[in-house]
């Protein structure tokens, strides 16, 4: 089937798509700057440990209402208020749906902060346990304002605006970015610049939440105090919600869990590698596991961000309305063209990132505390994670569609699973493979699921064009075998250097040059006009 852009829609989908993947880059290279930040200032260490999972509670919350649970039971809902009871009505569910959040996400932070203060005061003394307590407690509020923030973008993706929902996470990079080189200075301990970095996080999720609200009041929304009269719609979502959180959140439960196990089980600074041997049974990981952990995440998740989120994002809407319409024609020849765009930038963007862990991770982090055997540490655990990025992304899209359908049982049932097959495979992995093998347990869940997701689905809308599909499948694949040979080539014409940084940059960015160069070049030879559309700029 030939793919056209001359339906409404369609233009709305591309024009979206680009704008949302800009404003996601402008985000991931900020956020990647502050991540080198990081690294300089804690490098793989127990304060970087407990910051890593601190950050992590209100994180997760992020992703599940900013990029999944929320918005997906919400946007079916208020789209179909939008079009059968009116504008006012969507306003008031819209009104609910704040209020309710609010209160919920307030009442629970509070009773969260009480327990853990009731941890401070008698439960464990051990130093490094106490610091990861006070971490959480600083950072909890951040949970209720940066979902509210999310909440917010996800009304103003029900009326086509992706825009200034896309540059909110920008906000939080910046003031980050400010308290690594401007506020923590200041202080000798790394604890305390950890503290104080943690409590810059709550004031930019102040601003992400206040900074759309503007524009949404711009666009005819106003608080509605009769929010009560919306409880039936409200009550139909809640139930709707739950088996969402669940499903959407598998990989990020999954990495979760991959950072718990790696504090649990790592060697405490304070004994010795001497010692540590005799009870290696107890400590199959090394202190810093959890740092290594967090910076390989945020290496595999800017293609994530880039590919998976950006499109899932604007594709989720379209594909709604389609359900809502009963047209299963479009939707199954927009979801197939989604399936199409993730394989077109996704498995190459994997092979690419295994093949170059070790330069990325010693070009952005190796300076200050992060020194080589912690870039040695890191770019193990990137390999894992990158060899399943075309899966993360696909797995993101084809949640999209089970809930576009309203179908939320299905992949509540596949996560389950997920989760169940993910920490099976982590405790089986972490005796041989150390932090990679927690790596390579998410990587290989994340490619179950997604074959699993793929099945239920196909039988659910009653099939796909698999001959366009595949055809893109091999074609991607074709090339970046081409481009990963090619990348591959170029590092061995490349100077290697661990302390100078022009080489370091050669070595990073004359391999990518090359990639893309032979990527684009066999993806025109080979006809894949998937790519072409996401390049585009006519007609938009």
């Amino acid at each position: 089937m030939k793919v056209s852009t001359q339906n409404d829609p369609r233009k709305t989908l591309f024009s979206g798509l680009r704008v949302v993947s800009f404003c996601t880059l402008l985000s991931r290279v900020l956020g990647m700057v502050r991540d080198v930040g990081m690294a300089m200032l804690f490098g793989n260490s127990v304060v970087m440990d407990a910051f890593s999972i601190a950050f992590r509670i209100p994180n997760l919350a992020r992703r599940l209402f900013g990029e999944g649970a929320l918005t997906a039971a919400f946007l079916p809902a208020f789209l179909r208020e939008k079009e059968t009871q009116g504008i006012d009505s969507a306003w008031r569910l819209a009104s609910a749906v704040l209020a309710v959040l609010a209160i919920v996400l307030a009442a629970g932070v509070i009773v969260t902060e009480l327990f853990l203060w009731g941890l401070l005061q008698w439960g464990s003394s051990d130093t490094e346990t106490v610091f990861l307590i006070k971490l959480i407690a600083i950072m909890l509020p951040y949970l209720v304002l940066i979902c509210l923030a999310a909440q917010v973008s996800a009304i103003l993706h029900g009326l086509n605006h992706f825009t200034l929902p896309a540059l909110l996470p920008i906000i939080l990079n910046i003031f980050w970015i400010a308290a690594i080189w401007l506020l923590a200075p200041q202080f000798a301990s790394q604890s305390m610049q950890a503290i104080v970095i943690s409590a810059t996080i709550v004031g930019a999720g102040l601003l992400q939440f206040l900074a759309p609200l503007p524009q949404l009041y711009s666009l005819g929304f106003r608080f509605d105090k009769k929010w009560r009269f919306a409880q039936q719609q409200m009550k139909e979502m809640t139930t709707a919600m739950l088996p969402v959180i669940v499903g959407l959140s598998v990989t990020q439960l999954n990495t979760l869990a991959d950072s718990l196990i790696a504090w649990s089980f790592s060697r405490p600074e304070w004994i010795t590698e001497q010692t540590a041997a005799s009870f290696f049974s107890r400590y199959p990981l090394e202190a810093g596991t959890a740092s290594a952990l967090y910076f390989g995440q945020r290496l595999y998740q800017f293609p994530l961000g880039m590919i998976g989120v950006a499109l899932g994002t604007v594709l989720f809407p379209l594909l709604s309305r389609h359900a809502q319409q009963k047209n299963f024609d479009a939707f199954r020849d927009d979801l197939g063209l989604g399936l199409r765009l993730n394989f077109v930038i996704g498995i190459p963007a994997s092979l690419g990132l295994m093949i170059l862990a070790e330069p990325i991770t010693r070009l952005l982090f190796q300076r200050g505390n992060f020194n080589q055997q912690d870039v040695l540490q890191t770019a193990t655990i990137i390999r894992a994670y990158a060899s399943a990025v075309w899966a993360y992304c696909t797995l993101l899209l084809l949640h999209r569609g089970f809930y576009a359908l309203e179908d939320r049982m299905t992949p509540l049932k596949i996560g389950l699973g997920g989760v169940a097959l993910n920490l099976f495979l982590n405790f089986t992995f972490i005796w041989h493979g150390g932090g990679a093998g927690l790596a390579w347990a998410t990587a290989f869940t994340a490619m179950v699921q997604t074959i699993v997701c793929t099945w239920f689905l196909v039988l659910e809308i009653g099939g796909l064009n698999w001959n366009e599909i595949s055809k893109t499948f091999l074609k991607s694949l074709l090339a970046t075998i081409l481009m990963g040979a090619a990348c591959y080539a170029t590092l061995f014409f490349v100077t290697d250097s661990e302390i100078e940084f022009a080489p370091q940059l050669a070595q990073v960015f004359l391999p990518i040059t090359v990639a893309i160069g032979v990527y684009l070049t066999a993806a025109k030879l080979l006809g894949l006009q998937e790519l072409g559309l996401l390049l585009q700029r006519k007609n938009d």
